[in-house]
């Protein structure tokens, strides 16, 4: 089974988007995009940045706990939104 991250990291460097990629909630116009890929009963998740300065950030992976609804942890967001941070700054050097 081929991973839906790696391919769909493969499709950001080449300008497209994998099929079941879509925008984080709360990211809106910061271009950070979330994979979901569910494993043998657990979910995963890869969220990732594609609009600064043509590079692709890996900004967070995990796998998914909670069992109650499907909306991201406030901590986990919190920590996508730090490190997009530390990516713009990156892109700035």
């Amino acid at each position: 089974m081929r991973s839906a991250f790696g391919f769909a990291l493969y499709l950001a460097q080449q300008g497209k988007k994998h099929q079941n990629a879509k925008p984080l909630k709360g990211f809106s116009g910061a271009g950070v995009l979330e994979v979901v890929e569910d494993c043998l009963g657990d979910t995963f998740r890869a969220v990732y940045t594609v609009k600064i300065a043509e590079v692709i950030y890996v900004l967070y992976c995990f796998q998914k706990k909670s069992k109650r609804g499907i909306e991201t942890p406030k901590q986990e967001i919190d920590l996508v939104r730090d490190r997009l941070k530390m990516a713009q700054d990156h892109a700035k050097e």
